[in-house]
């Protein structure tokens, strides 16, 4: 598979066991997100070395801070070896733009993706922060604002995804968390939704943690769901 669409979420609290549990899966077939709990637990370091298994390593860190620290921020990822990086599209234009600006001519620049709206938040949520007009708006206006700073893409839910295929383009990479195969529960997620809704629903990646990590046979699982996204009509 030579781009793998399942993204698996090392929701690990130490280093070993995130280690550990890569060594069960195939860099061929997934690719690994790395988050704050891990990465705030074991470093830069682990980072590192899921890079030198093989895996292509999404840094989930959501940088939100003024434009230079997140430039910053940025620079230090790309030095990672990192294949994905994400900032928040609420952090502003110039946020945007300074992330941008500081993955300019680094030797293979990772992909630049901005946070929407995360999926854990109901429309309740949304506004209770201000998002007055509902997560589809919402994502929309912030989906816009990231591809007019020149981003990459987008994390968005795969209810979102149709709409932001359609405003946005074919090109514009959406990530896709909360997706859970059919047979599992839908844990701390709201909006979601099965792995072969979601490619046809118009994701490029989807983030699965649970689903694969608590499996008895986390490879067999993978595989069942990458079978899963196959029968869909996706070429792999």
């Amino acid at each position: 598979m030579t781009d793998p669409r399942v993204i698996v979420a090392l929701d690990f609290a130490a280093e070993e066991a995130a280690l550990q549990f890569a060594g069960r899966l195939d860099p061929a077939l997934c690719r690994l997100k790395v988050g704050k709990e891990l990465f705030t637990a074991a470093g830069p370091g682990c980072v590192r070395k899921l890079v030198g298994m093989g895996f292509d390593v999404f840094l989930d860190l959501k940088f939100h801070d003024i434009p230079n620290t997140v430039a910053a921020a940025c620079k230090a990822a790309a030095r990672l070896g990192v294949w994905m990086l994400n900032v928040h599209a609420l952090g502003g234009r110039a946020m945007l733009s300074a992330a941008r600006e500081a993955l300019e001519g680094v030797d293979a620049r990772p992909k630049l993706i901005a946070v929407t709206l995360l999926t854990s938040m109901g429309e309740q949520d949304l506004r209770e922060v201000g998002i007055a007009d509902g997560s589809q708006q919402g994502v929309l206006r912030l989906a816009r604002l990231a591809q007019g700073c020149g981003l990459d893409g987008v994390v968005c839910s795969a209810q979102e995804a149709p709409m932001l295929r359609r405003e946005l383009g074919r090109r514009f990479c959406l990530v896709t968390p909360g997706i859970r195969p059919a047979e599992a529960a839908g844990d701390d997620q709201v909006r979601v939704t099965t792995p072969s809704d979601a490619i046809s629903m118009g994701s490029d990646y989807l983030v699965i943690g649970r689903p694969i990590t608590r499996s008895p046979d986390p490879l067999q699982a993978l595989r069942r769901i990458n079978q899963e996204i196959s029968l869909s009509g996706e070429t792999q």
